[in-house]
């Protein structure tokens, strides 16, 4: 099993004022040791945490926001699978990640956790479970973005003095009754507090070198398979989507 860090260490969030930013820093007990980071700052202010405006395309903005950081959990990004390359994906999934992993490294982070994507990988047919160790085959631009920052992940890496995580985050969604999913939606499924769990073990486990691991829940048949995610980090996902949607249906029958 794996072990815990010290509870001290600092972290930076980029993209805390996003849905899983949000989400993650509002479990957190002790929001001092937190610094949120995001292009827009509305709605951050009342978090009790350090709190700073981030374009993260400037590398010396990224600089800054590295000051002092043990550990950066990279969520910002456009999540558009129609996002435009030029305007949007390249200055800031490609761009912008490759700023926050060379300010990372410049300022001494220990621990870099990247917000990749299903997408990087769903160009795999729909009847193939995706495993931890299987490339990126990404179908879309957005998907392209996502491997490329898989690769950085494992490139600052190499030399030891950081240790990355480039975590594929599915379909995190709330299914409310009467809405109607694709049996992609729903075997790719990852509920809030089931995100926030991951990224929190992501932070916090006993880890070393590059690792890729898989955000879906514990569903029934699970797009991306999460065997040695669970191994790696001790992930105990709490929901299963089909067990939701099962519920609902009898509450209406």
């Amino acid at each position: 099993m794996s072990t815990a860090r010290p509870s001290q260490n600092k972290i930076l969030i980029t993209g805390a004022a996003g849905r899983i930013g949000r989400a993650f820093w509002r479990a957190q007990p002790d929001r001092s040791t937190l610094r949120l980071a995001d292009i827009a700052t509305a709605g951050l202010a009342d978090s009790g945490a350090e709190v700073l405006a981030l374009d993260v395309s400037d590398l010396q903005a990224c600089m800054r926001a590295c000051t002092g950081i043990d550990t950066v959990i990279h969520l910002a990004a456009d999540p558009s699978p129609d996002a435009d390359f030029m305007g949007s994906l390249l200055p800031v999934n490609i761009v912008g990640s490759y700023n926050l992993f060379t300010a990372a490294r410049a300022q001494g982070c220990k621990r870099f956790v990247f917000a990749s994507s299903a997408q990087a990988v769903e160009g795999y047919a729909l009847d193939v479970q995706v495993h931890e160790q299987m490339a990126p085959r990404p179908k879309n631009l957005y998907g392209a973005s996502k491997a490329f920052g898989e690769a950085l992940a494992a490139l600052f890496a190499q030399d030891g003095t950081m240790t990355t995580v480039a975590v594929r985050i599915a379909n995190v969604a709330e299914f409310a009754a009467g809405q109607r999913h694709s049996p992609r939606d729903v075997a790719a499924f990852i509920s809030e507090r089931d995100v926030v769990q991951l990224l929190q073990r992501c932070a916090e486990a006993e880890l070393s070198g590059f690792n890729v691991v898989h955000g879906v829940s514990d569903n029934r048949y699970k797009r991306l398979a999460i065997d040695q995610t669970r191994r790696l980090l001790d992930y105990r996902p709490a929901d299963d989507a089909f067990v939701i949607l099962e519920g609902q249906a009898a509450q209406q029958s």
